[in-house]
């Protein structure tokens, strides 16, 4: 019995996003081939070309999911967390080490910045400055953080982490800039909390 045509088009497609996922965190976006990838994916350029446009839109598929698994990580990192403060920092913190992970550090923060341009520009920083915002927002209701607008607060923030992580990928020493950075960042968030008597 043939497949349905939904059915079919979601393959293709998944073929694509895994074959180009496997070429940009290997080799590299300007390395990678888009030859090289349709024919691993058992797949023609016109495939591509149909559901991504071309190898640009290709990558921004592949960053486009793994931001998502990236945010449902650092969301299982702060549900784990045994109080609303700490699992912030953790989330935060979680956010900037991922940028040691190579395929993360490559096509998110290497390859993403240099082909698509500015990271605060894409699509998916608003919904990250909305969820730190909504998180200050919680944490200053309860008390926990000095009165600070959470939108203000959460745009300092993601610029920070995001600067961090661009700062890690691109060193010459990942994990010595990762450590010093983590250290410096735990800092900078532990002046948000209010003071208690």
């Amino acid at each position: 019995m043939r497949k349905p045509r939904s059915e079919m088009i979601a393959e293709t497609r998944a073929k694509l996003l895994a074959a180009g996922r496997e070429a940009f965190g290997s080799v590299g976006y300007a390395e990678a081939s888009m030859d090289d990838f349709t024919a691993a994916a058992g797949l023609t350029r016109g495939a591509l070309y149909h559901h991504f446009g071309d190898k640009k839109g290709l990558l921004q598929a592949v960053i486009t999911e793994i931001d998502l698994e990236m945010t449902a990580r650092l969301c299982e990192i702060s549900a784990n967390a045994p109080s609303r403060w700490q699992g912030f920092v953790d989330e935060n913190v979680g956010y900037v080490q991922m940028a040691l992970e190579p395929e993360i550090q490559r096509i998110m923060f290497r390859d993403g910045p240099a082909v698509l341009g500015d990271p605060s520009k894409w699509l998916s920083n608003n919904g990250c400055i909305a969820t730190l915002a909504r998180s200050l927002r919680a944490l200053r209701e309860e008390g926990i953080i000095v009165d600070i607008d959470p939108e203000a607060g959460a745009r300092l923030i993601n610029s920070a982490s995001s600067s961090a992580a661009l700062w890690i990928a691109n060193s010459d020493d990942p994990a010595t800039t990762s450590e010093k950075t983590v250290k410096a960042f735990r800092t900078l968030l532990e002046g948000l909390l209010a003071e208690k008597d």
